[in-house]
């Protein structure tokens, strides 16, 4: 489900320009008193033409901040607003990061370079606009996990240690610093529709509904355009939901601020795998009413969608954007088989019954909560048994007939068991106690050996997935 990117030259880029001062403050970035290199992403780093850059050049662009060639002079904060757990802030905006710059990447597409912790900006009222050092392992984590599992995801592309002590209220303080730089297709979020609703700038609306659609979605704008634009975005935000149930991912934190519009998932805070199928399992601990639970995902993600389209109102009629959002159930499900079929390694059936009837017994299945769902994933590889296994008492159990009737419909795909990792004795995962341990240490001992080892174990699991892309 990982496939490696598409080597490229470097191909800067400098179209938000084109959107003009309403929507961007140029700031400076923070200036650290430390730069020491924690992660670099050299994989994606081909892939937009800067693999050849020494760590010394890598830590002055992504930690010191010295523009990229022929790309933005500075860094730009962007403007947004947002719903943040269903309460409208008019306050926010680009608090601790800024869009450093833009380029293309091997397939042509439009990506951005964010920061997350690099200095204050106008939007960052009472906070210190840094990053913890934990919680920029934990983002790299959480990208590198999701890759691999077929998620269409911001890649972390540089971790930089910078040598400060932070004070947090909610984790032991002072801790360290750094600054993350992500690698995203487009920082434009629902909230920067919002914005311009919430003042009335029907004009600045076209102009960003046009942005979108000319580098996003590779159209022309025109009057039907915001019906064109949530058509796409409804479609690519019902995969996105899919696609992190499939995954078993609790993203903690879906506010409308943090719906990119090309609905690829970014900005991880208090994430978490859920170890079983459990609709009420939340990740963030001040989530009390289990708003965005892992069941509640594509609910979520919906409502924001509906927020999308009572700003698109500025400048467009109700009827015409009503059907995207009406259909958006449906596409969920067609996404959600399809992403449960990859990550099983099977053919869906031409029988669209066939294909739902197995999604209902898999789910019954694992709602029972005797096997963990990497297990199950990695036991029931290519839709067959692969072999003896732990869980095999729970697999012969009652919750577990349905599906074990169903699946006997449905092929392998073609190499899906090919890769060496099938053969492992256990699956690789990403649950909270493993995360905490590689960052207890981290802290402790300044012990970096379980972060690189995992993020190699992970590729791994990527590359065995790649043929039920």
């Amino acid at each position: 489900m990982t496939i490696p990117p598409l080597p490229s030259p470097y191909r800067p880029e400098t179209v938000i320009l084109e959107l003009g001062e309403a929507f961007y403050d140029p700031v400076d970035p923070a200036d650290f008193p430390q730069a020491v290199l924690r992660f670099r992403n050299d994989r994606w780093a081909e892939a937009v033409g800067l693999a050849g850059l020494g760590d010394e050049e890598w830590i002055g662009h992504f930690g010191r901040f010295a523009p990229l060639p022929d790309n933005l002079p500075r860094p730009l904060a962007l403007r947004y607003h947002g719903h943040q757990f269903r309460v409208y802030n008019p306050d926010i905006g680009d608090g601790r990061g800024f869009l450093f710059a833009q380029l293309r990447d091997g397939a042509g597409r439009l990506l951005d370079f964010g920061t997350k912790g690099s200095g204050q900006t106008p939007y960052s009222r009472f906070g210190d606009g840094r990053l913890t050092l934990k919680g920029g392992v934990r983002e790299v984590l959480a990208t590198e996990m999701l890759e691999a599992l077929g998620v269409e995801t911001s890649k972390s592309f540089s971790l930089i240690e910078t040598g400060e002590a932070l004070e947090r209220n909610d984790e032991p303080s002072p801790t360290r610093a750094a600054v993350l730089v992500r690698l995203q297709h487009g920082h434009i979020r629902i909230g920067t529709f919002q914005r311009l609703a919430y003042f009335g700038l029907a004009e600045e609306m076209r102009r960003l509904t046009d942005y979108c659609l000319r580098y996003y979605y590779g159209e022309a704008g025109g009057g039907d355009g915001p019906a064109r634009l949530l058509a796409h975005i409804a479609r690519e935000a019902a995969r996105l939901a899919a696609s992190y149930i499939a995954a078993g991912f609790v993203h903690g934190v879906l506010n409308s601020d943090n719906i990119a519009i090309t609905a690829q998932s970014f900005d991880y805070g208090p994430w978490r795998f859920t170890p079983y199928w459990d609709g009420h399992f939340t990740a963030a601990y001040f989530d009390h009413a289990g708003l965005y639970s892992f069941g509640r995902q594509p609910e979520a993600i919906h409502w924001d969608l509906v927020q999308l389209a009572a700003s698109l109102r500025t400048i467009a009629e109700a009827e015409a954007l009503t059907p995207s959002l009406e259909a958006f159930a449906a596409e969920f499900q067609l996404q959600l088989a399809a992403a449960m079929f990859a990550r099983l390694g099977i053919s869906p059936s031409g029988d669209e019954k066939d294909n739902a009837g197995l999604l209902a017994t898999l789910e019954t299945a694992l709602a029972a909560k005797s096997v963990e769902i990497d297990s199950f994933f990695f036991d029931w590889r290519g839709g067959r048994r692969r072999g003896p296994s732990p869980a095999d008492e729970a697999y012969a159990a009652e919750p577990f007939a349905g599906f074990r009737a169903a699946v006997e419909n449905f092929a392998p795909v073609d190499g899906a068991l090919d890769h060496g990792y099938w053969s492992d004795e256990r699956p690789c995962s990403m649950h909270i106690d493993e995360v905490e341990a590689i960052w207890s240490r981290i802290d402790e001992a300044d012990d970096w050996t379980s972060f690189r080892r995992k993020i190699e174990q992970v590729r791994r699991m990527g590359e065995a997935m790649t043929p039920a892309a």
